[in-house]
């Protein structure tokens, strides 16, 4: 492809950026690059590839292919969502301070409180749906907002303009986690937003087959410091789980376009129902935030949150599916359902939890793309068991 994929619409992009034909055979699909190092044509003489944890063609046509989904300026890929968080957090130094979303996955809780802390970094968690709340607990430290939106398993919405905004005027960067939109729905980069991450393993994979994260700068300077991080401390996506996440991005559009529309219906179906207490959707009219995510993105997305008052009504529930899959994860083809008190968010202190609201009887919904007819008479057995 010629010239800059930026500009063109995203399904093309989804298909083709980053994705050139192979100059040996051209092949349409990019080759798994299965090679750990490349022969020099002679001493100080190569091809531009030296050693694979630095250079690796299949990883490369990943890394700008996802730049160009969230029109950011570079991309890099790592072996996990979770080292892709850790390679972001190398931009903070020991003494400074991040202000993050009250409600996010639990591995980014984990690591922050856990981890991090141990190296003199110093968080506080708020609730960024109000960003009264990030200015009062802004510090002369303070260099990083890191805001994950809309949030597991809360579904809580930030409003990403504003979040920028405020991010600028104290000269910090603003980091969200776009995981639970995609770049089909949302793209922060657009509104102002500094560095997108994304755990491949989700939507942009979507086959439930390989782990993965990226993270696209929009600032040179960030994109230089990561690609120095991945060739320090060299936890990059292999070959194979690039190939994977290439194959499975060529066909978000459409599967994006069919997880909101059972997404929505299964929402709306659960809303009202009497053994549920609660919903939480943001594409619902009630979602406190549903204008907010109206105005930032082209969808609501396919994760529902739900409250059946009790652990043993929600592992009734959870015992019961049968076309629902109990697991964790997200943004597979097929439908997943957990138990974000004892699975995604179990190291969350039991206190902490109760504050944000995940309650003992609290399921996550991930829905897929089956036919909706059979998942919404899947959850009606299993509802009616409660």
């Amino acid at each position: 492809m010629k010239g800059d994929p930026r500009k063109l619409g995203f399904s093309t992009r989804a298909i083709h950026a980053g994705q050139h034909p192979d100059p040996a055979t051209g092949s349409v699909s990019v080759p798994i690059y299965a090679t750990s190092t490349y022969v020099q044509d002679e001493l100080g003489k190569h091809k531009g590839f030296e050693y694979a944890r630095v250079q690796n063609p299949t990883r490369f046509a990943l890394e700008e292919n996802v730049a160009a989904l969230e029109r950011g300026r570079s991309g890099h890929a790592f072996a996990s969502g979770m080292s892709a968080i850790t390679t972001l957090m190398t931009l903070v130094k020991a003494g400074e301070h991040v202000v993050l979303s009250r409600n996010v996955y639990g591995g980014t809780f984990r690591f922050m409180t856990q981890v991090l802390s141990r190296y003199g970094v110093e968080s506080t968690w708020v609730d960024t749906t109000d960003l009264a709340n990030v200015e009062a607990a802004w510090r002369p430290t303070t260099r990083m907002l890191y805001v994950e939106t809309p949030t597991n398993p809360m579904m809580e919405v930030t409003d990403l303009r504003g979040a920028a905004d405020l991010a600028r005027r104290h000269d910090a960067v603003l980091a969200v986690d776009n995981t639970f939109m995609s770049p089909y729905f949302q793209r922060p980069i657009e509104l102002g937003a500094d560095v997108v991450i994304h755990s491949t393993t989700k939507f942009l994979n979507g086959h439930s087959d390989s782990i993965g994260g990226v993270l696209i700068a929009q600032r040179p300077e960030h994109g230089e410091w990561f690609a120095f991080v991945q060739k320090s401390c060299g936890a990059i996506l292999s070959p194979f789980d690039s190939f994977l996440v290439l194959r499975g991005i060529k066909t978000l559009a459409v599967r994006m376009e069919r997880h909101e529309q059972n997404g929505r219906a299964l929402a709306a179906h659960l809303t009202g129902h009497p053994k549920v207490k609660t919903v939480l959707y943001p594409g619902l009219p009630g979602h406190p935030q549903h204008a907010v995510q109206k105005a930032q993105s082209t969808g609501f997305g396919a994760l529902i949150t739900f409250d059946l008052g009790s652990y043993e009504a929600a592992k009734s529930f959870l015992d019961r599916v049968e076309v629902l899959s109990l697991a964790e994860s997200l943004g597979g083809v097929e439908t997943l359902t957990s138990h974000p008190a004892t699975m995604t968010h179990a190291s969350v202190p039991a206190p902490e939890r109760q504050k944000l609201g995940i309650t003992d009887g609290l399921v996550r919904i991930s829905v897929g793309i089956e036919d909706l007819d059979d998942l919404l008479a899947d959850v009606d057995q299993a509802l009616r068991g409660i």
